[in-house]
């Protein structure tokens, strides 16, 4: 598919490119040329096939992108969590996900805030304390 969305963006883009060139060149033509009537002469309207060929251009840029898109990822929390934690397993005893390589992934965003050290614990900090007091205070 990455292929295909590639070519289809390129063909789209040069489309598109050629589109706006069109289009540049008949406003430019028809601004330079005389009004044949006593009224204001608004810009002509653009021409049939410049309109679809623009039109054309920017759907294969739209299917193009589309089909490159990566695969949707799950909405609800716990099928999302339950992908991630089957994944890292897989990771860890070397399998991986097909075509992926070691290491390549999305892996737990969260996995910092679960191995972070704790908070300081304070009752034994007060016990410590309490030992250098009854020791003399002095170390």
């Amino acid at each position: 598919m990455a292929l295909l969305s590639k070519a289809l963006n390129a063909i789209g883009l040069l489309l598109l490119a050629h589109a706006v060139y069109s289009a540049h060149e008949h406003s430019a033509l028809h601004a330079g040329a005389p009004s044949t009537s006593q009224a204001p002469s608004t810009t002509a309207a653009l021409p049939l096939d410049i309109t679809l060929e623009t039109l054309t251009s920017v759907f294969l840029v739209c299917a193009g992108l589309v089909l490159g898109s990566p695969a949707l990822r799950p909405i609800q929390w716990s099928e999302w969590a339950g992908e991630v934690e089957q994944e890292e397993g897989r990771q860890r005893q070397g399998r991986g996900k097909a075509g992926m390589k070691e290491g390549e992934g999305v892996g737990n965003p969260f996995r910092m805030l679960e191995e972070r050290p704790g908070f300081v614990d304070v009752r034994a900090k007060r016990k410590e304390f309490a030992d250098w007091v009854r020791e003399g205070g002095s170390r």
